[in-house]
């Protein structure tokens, strides 16, 4: 074959996996997510209007509607399914009490003539149905009383209208559920994968640790500071800030490097001034990103419980580890730098070093396991005891803090890893089958997972 031919060839060949692979491989349905509900929602409403126009049903843009309310705002399937089984029940339900109040109906005005006893039945049962809708029935109980209206809206009659209604809900629910099954969008799926991302990015600003305690001095990222002037009542300290120019120019001696924070301050200590605060961009950014993503895993909790059968309590367990660990590594980022001018022996030093870098390994590792394919086993974080080295407990004060957060961030990881252990067998069961055998082969057809062995 031709070079140019073949090139042709693996250029097809690209783009179509390109193009496939937000319908095949998970990973990408989580980086495309909105483009394939919107894709999903589109082709759902389109089916359920050529459906209505075909069969003639009355009433048929009910059908239309429901899909809408199923999949309008819902993008993954265990909230999906929640919300169609609700409005399955309560057009069911919503179904016999209408036609029970329109039997009720017929016999108060055949045998007694009282029209008004109707009435104040419909209203009472009304009633009730918004009572336990708020104590419990939530939106089951909701549509119950929007298909008992819709039912009973016919005057003297059996509510031909009504139910046509409360049969297209049904026709629209099937609809939805359809477009969901064919193009899944899993909850248990985006929760590993968010969870996994943010380990990841919490190993990567956790490794740069390391960096602050060897040179705390200013670097690259604070070269295009932003300098935040305080509301000082008396404008005459102003006149002490440094300028941009002397920015280069800062002894690290006189810094205060709040990595956490984002933030260093400069300050001139015999003058007593007021402080110019120079923002980490790039740490800023970051944080802010993790920050996103641990505020979407809490929008999957609920959908992820009811697809995986995993207890609320525990994913909200393992939701608050996860917010803890990110809490502790904002705060030994802020510690770091103020280590460098604080002495330590080398056999400390080492432990130091030992200690960071099983850390780092163990988020990138429960990473790995969260996004493999494959059932497997959490490892320990690291066996290092900080007991077993008394001489941790002469060191300066600024050294015990910090090996005292990288103990509490060493048993937030192993108390993250063991919740999810505990639950990998119903997480792992609810991202689908499918979704374990499309990955195996393309792990396979690409020689192996490789972040597994880190």
């Amino acid at each position: 074959m031709p070079l140019n031919a073949e090139l042709w060839t693996m250029n097809i060949s690209s783009l179509k996996n390109r193009l496939m692979a937000p319908l095949i491989e998970p990973y990408a349905r989580y980086l495309h997510a909105d483009l394939l509900h919107s894709i999903r929602l589109g082709t759902a409403v389109v089916a359920s209007l050529l459906f209505s126009q075909l069969t003639k049903i009355p009433h048929s843009e009910w059908s239309t509607i429901t899909v809408f309310v199923i999949l309008g705002l819902l993008q993954y399937q265990g909230a999906i399914y929640t919300k169609a089984k609700e409005r399955v029940l309560g057009t069911l339900l919503g179904i016999v009490v209408g036609l029970g109040l329109l039997w009720i109906n017929h016999q108060v005005q055949g045998y007694f003539g009282i029209a008004w006893l109707y009435y104040v039945l419909v209203g009472v049962i009304s009633g009730v149905i918004g009572y336990y809708s708020i104590k419990q029935l939530g939106y089951i109980g909701l549509l119950t009383g929007i298909t008992m209206c819709m039912v009973i809206s016919s005057y003297n009659s059996i509510g031909p209208d009504g139910i046509a209604r409360a049969f297209n809900v049904l026709i629209g629910t099937l609809f939805a559920v359809m477009a969901t099954l064919i193009v899944p969008l899993k909850s248990t799926l985006m929760w590993r994968f968010l969870l996994a991302k943010n380990l990841d990015a919490c190993a990567d600003m956790y490794d740069g640790v390391e960096d602050y305690i060897s040179d705390p001095s200013l670097d690259q990222r604070f070269a295009e500071a932003d300098i935040v002037e305080s509301d000082a009542e008396d404008k005459e300290l102003n006149k002490h800030r440094p300028s941009s120019a002397e920015v280069a120019n800062i002894d690290p001696q006189n810094v205060q490097l709040d990595l956490g924070a984002t933030t260093v301050t400069a300050i001139d200590g015999a003058a007593n001034t007021a402080s110019t605060t120079y923002v980490n961009k790039d740490m800023v950014e970051q944080f802010k990103e993790i920050n996103k993503r641990l505020l979407r895993v809490r929008g999957h909790i609920a959908a992820t419980a009811k697809e995986s059968g995993i207890d609320t309590k525990d994913l909200d367990m393992i939701q608050r580890t996860h917010r803890n660990i990110i809490g502790t590594i904002d705060l030994l980022l802020s510690a770091a730098p103020k280590l460098a001018h604080s002495p330590i022996d080398e056999e400390n030093r080492i432990l130091v070093d030992h200690y960071h870098r099983e850390l780092t390994q163990g988020m990138r590792h429960i990473a790995a396991v969260l996004r493999s394919p494959s059932d497997q086993e959490f490892r320990p974080i690291t066996r290092i005891k900080v007991s077993d080295y008394p001489s941790v407990q002469t060191l300066p004060f600024e050294w015990q803090g910090y090996f005292w957060l990288t103990q509490t961030l060493q048993g937030q990881l192993q108390s993250l890893s063991d919740l999810l252990q505990q639950t990998q067998t119903q997480w792992y069961k609810g991202s689908g089958l499918r979704y374990q055998r499309q990955e195996q082969r393309r792990i396979h057809a690409h020689g192996g997972e490789s972040d597994l062995d880190i």
